[in-house]
């Protein structure tokens, strides 16, 4: 509606996770490169854990682009809340077997012959589970035991369980200890601190083709902060319905008052987030340009994965997390 307004070549807020559009804050790229090189050294088990909207399936979507296909197949759950004999049928299914057997036993089977069967070749089967936090007590414990699915050198399943925040409860529950000591690698996602909110603007902004300046003024951008809460999905809706009052007064500048009118009209004035602040400091801005080419170059660091690695294989993560980085980097500027 108002892409010709504003120059631009496409929608810079939308509400789909667009894996081109992801901006990789120093939480998401460590998430990012941890969980791919995770599957790809055959940790076995890992958990991506963020609050609803921070960009986990997102993550999961730039990661499926990443690995190769002659290096990984891939079994992908978007909607968990099956029975566990349908959770079983599904993973089958989302690796392309199309002959399915009727008892669980035998699909059993046929999963472990075909999984053994991709390592014999060279391929790694990844199991990728969204909503993770909606799985029953049922369907975790058929999880559990697929991750006995190995052999002497590694596990032949690589498991990644993607959830909001809710999933650290049911993980820490007396029930579940056994499922969370198979956890190799465990990421969190957090909200975007006031700063990054300005920053992931004006990625988002450059990625959507724009031809002039980030059209949000200092009020506006401050308003967007403390109202989404850091939260990325609500800050592309209030910045998409800020856009749409902009065209419609046929004003080229999204002041603090469109955004705070979206914000009513998304009923939003009362958002809470325990994951985030409920105050935040004052925002000094710059004069707001467009960012270059190495605006986001920033070095990585992969603390988070560190802990869980000897000392010599940090330099191996590294060059992981740079080879992300650098596809990303020509991704946002090509």
């Amino acid at each position: 509606m108002y892409l010709a307004h504003f120059k631009l070549k496409r929608n810079p807020f939308g509400m789909t996770p667009d894996p081109n559009l992801l901006y990789l804050t120093e939480c998401h790229r460590d998430a990012l490169a941890g969980v791919t090189y995770s599957i790809l050294a055959g940790k076995g088990f890992v958990v991506l854990i963020g609050d609803a909207g921070t960009g986990k399936t997102t993550v999961i979507s730039r990661m499926l682009r990443y690995i190769p296909s002659d290096k990984a197949t891939f079994s992908v759950l978007l909607n968990p809340t099956l029975t566990a004999d349908e959770f079983l049928e599904s993973v089958l299914v989302d690796f392309g077997i199309a002959e399915i057997p009727d008892s669980k036993a035998k699909r059993l089977v046929k999963l472990q012959e075909f999984v053994s069967e991709a390592h014999a070749s060279g391929k790694t089967c990844v199991l990728v589970i969204d909503e993770a936090h909606k799985l029953s007590p049922e369907v975790l414990e058929e999880i559990r035991l697929l991750t006995n699915f190995e052999n002497a050198e590694r596990k032949l399943l690589q498991i990644l369980l993607a959830g909001q925040t809710e999933l650290a409860g049911v993980l820490n529950r007396s029930d579940m200890r056994q499922l969370k000591q198979r956890i190799a690698v465990r990421f969190n996602l957090q909200p975007l601190s006031v700063k990054e909110v300005r920053a992931y603007l004006l990625f988002r902004w450059a990625g959507a083709g724009a031809q002039s300046a980030l059209p949000f003024e200092f009020g506006a951008i401050q308003t967007i902060a403390s109202t989404s809460r850091g939260i990325p999905r609500i800050i592309n809706a209030i910045c998409d319905n800020a856009l749409v009052l902009a065209f419609g007064a046929g004003e080229r500048i999204v002041t603090a008052a469109h955004v705070e009118q979206a914000v009513r009209d998304l009923d939003l004035d009362h958002l809470d987030s325990p994951a985030a602040p409920a105050t935040l400091p004052p925002l000094v801005l710059p004069k707001l340009n467009l960012p270059g080419p190495a605006a986001s170059a920033q070095p990585i660091r992969l603390r988070s994965l560190e802990q869980y690695l000897p000392s010599e294989k940090v330099p191996l993560i590294m060059r992981w997390a740079g080879k992300l980085k650098l596809a990303s980097v020509e991704r946002a500027n090509s």
